[in-house]
């Protein structure tokens, strides 16, 4: 799917600028911050804010012809290394932001933050030189990442208070069961479930990615399944996951304690096993899920 990103919901990912800040138990073991340590810029995890090359902001002109050449259009997930409604970044980064996503009416733009309060105040005006957000533009899709309930009664309100084509949540990395999904009457246009990656990386119960899957189902949500992550279930082999030998097992309850402690406080036990995100894949009970919103 993927021309330039491994990201299984996205064509291309774009960073405008460089730099975050944690906010949450998701950052934890956050992929970006590692790579910036990696890299020798562990500045950009303290504060710092860097916006990329000119030669970069040129990538979306070139994937926005493309896109009308082929007649289809591509979704670009902005940013991956970066949060576009960051309050640390300048203004006028965002400004000119917008100025591109306005000009490349081919694309999709799919515009993920853990910052979903401070949409409201940075979105797009006529004082910039854009034309007025209004009820959203056709070309953005408005995200928030929700890792448990108590980010997603945080987050998703404040999401669903903003006109968009589509609001969508990435319940990724899935740390804990999400709840409830209809708050206040509002339900997300699109759900992103999957498990954590790299080395750090915390298992995810398999009764949490059921469950809203099975919402889903019912509220008529489109529903991506992306991935078990370092973790799958230890069977059954009809899920596609026999029992491996001489590798990582850990206890989970569905409350998320894990650990050999059958006296934690969730039930629903299970084991899970570490067998490597490729391994693991991305199948739920033997199903490949690839939900995506239809614009009317």
């Amino acid at each position: 799917m993927a021309e330039n990103t491994k990201i299984e919901w996205a064509d291309h990912s774009f960073n405008p600028w460089l730099g975050c800040t944690a906010l949450s138990p998701a950052c934890d073991h956050c992929y970006a911050e590692g790579w910036a340590k990696r890299a020798g810029k562990p500045e950009l995890w303290e504060g710092e804010r860097r916006r990329t090359s000119a030669s970069n902001w040129q990538q979306p002109l070139k994937w926005n012809r493309q896109a009308e050449a082929e007649g289809r259009r591509f979704r670009v997930f902005c940013a991956s290394l970066a949060d576009v409604f960051d309050n640390q970044v300048p203004s006028r980064w965002r400004d000119d932001l917008w100025h591109w996503i306005e000009m490349t009416p081919h694309l999709d733009w799919l515009l993920l933050t853990k910052r979903p309060q401070n949409i409201g105040k940075m979105l797009p005006t006529t004082d910039i030189g854009c034309r007025p957000w209004g009820d959203g533009w056709s070309n953005v899709w408005l995200g928030t990442t929700a890792e448990d309930g108590e980010r997603y009664r945080r987050n998703w309100p404040a999401l669903a208070k903003v006109p968009a084509r589509f609001r969508f949540v990435s319940y990724e990395p899935a740390l804990g069961p999400l709840g409830q999904l209809c708050i206040d009457g509002q339900v997300p246009d699109w759900i992103i479930c999957g498990g954590e990656s790299g080395p750090n990386a915390r298992p995810m119960h398999p009764a949490w990615a059921r469950r809203v899957r099975d919402d889903c189902e019912i509220m008529g949500i489109p529903y991506l399944f992306k991935q078990w992550g370092e973790w799958a279930p230890r069977g059954p082999v009809s899920w596609g996951y026999p029992a491996f030998d001489n590798v990582p097992h850990r206890r989970l309850t569905d409350t998320g304690d894990n650990g050999q402690n059958l006296a934690a406080t969730g039930g629903n036990h299970c084991w899970m096993q570490r067998i490597g995100k490729k391994r693991a894949g991305r199948l739920l009970d033997g199903i490949e899920h690839n939900g995506f919103p239809v614009a009317a």
